[in-house]
């Protein structure tokens, strides 16, 4: 190249180096249309914008499954005086998938306004009513008057005190049950159940 350059004159050289600066531009610029994606500054890869009409495949299948616990007859629903005051607190957990008075398991729990909205929420099985039914009192991170302290347990991702509800008894069906949670100690039910049975007038 310096000896093809040096047999010009200093106009021509000039000329001809703007030119190869162009050519360098033009082709860089194909190349990053047609070559891999572009980096966004953090160094990840930018979204591919799909054109107006063509299908986006999902990150995931999107839940249109109900939860465990929401409707029909294995639905959770809050307990009556009279069905309360049947009830037999008592502390007996085995881990074999059934909710078992004592333990902390996850189902739906309607909201107290009871329009056909709730959340998923662990609650904490008091009592066994029959062979398919238990009741159970819901647990939130959030400390409100009256509310009774448990602790903290695997039930919380983020290992935060959870209280108990004593204001709700609800009925939660084995098959209303979507996971099974964690044995709460017997002195934290202790006091627990001592405190729902004195709101209740319920027998120990």
């Amino acid at each position: 190249m310096t000896r093809l350059l040096g047999g010009l004159p200093p106009w021509a050289q000039v000329l001809v180096l703007l030119v190869l600066v162009g050519l360098a531009v033009v082709v860089g610029r194909r190349k990053r249309r047609t070559g891999a994606k572009p980096r966004s500054r953090s160094g990840g890869a930018r979204a591919t914008i799909v054109p107006r009409g063509e299908a986006r495949s999902p990150m995931r299948e999107p839940d249109t499954d109900e939860s465990p616990g929401q409707t029909g007859a294995a639905a959770t629903r809050d307990l009556d005086a009279r069905e309360i005051g049947r009830l037999s607190i008592s502390y007996s957990p085995r881990i074999d998938g059934d909710p078992d008075p004592g333990e902390v398991v996850w189902t739906w729990v309607p909201y107290v306004e009871h329009n056909g909205e709730g959340k998923d929420r662990p609650v904490l099985i008091i009592a066994r009513i029959d062979d398919e039914t238990f009741a159970a009192c819901y647990l939130t991170t959030k400390e409100h008057r009256g509310f009774i302290s448990i602790g903290s347990g695997g039930w919380d991702s983020q290992g935060r005190e959870s209280f108990l509800s004593p204001d709700r008894i609800l009925r939660v069906h084995r098959d209303g049950m979507r996971r099974e949670g964690q044995v709460l100690a017997e002195d934290r039910f202790a006091r627990a159940a001592g405190a729902i049975a004195a709101r209740y007038g319920l027998e120990l």
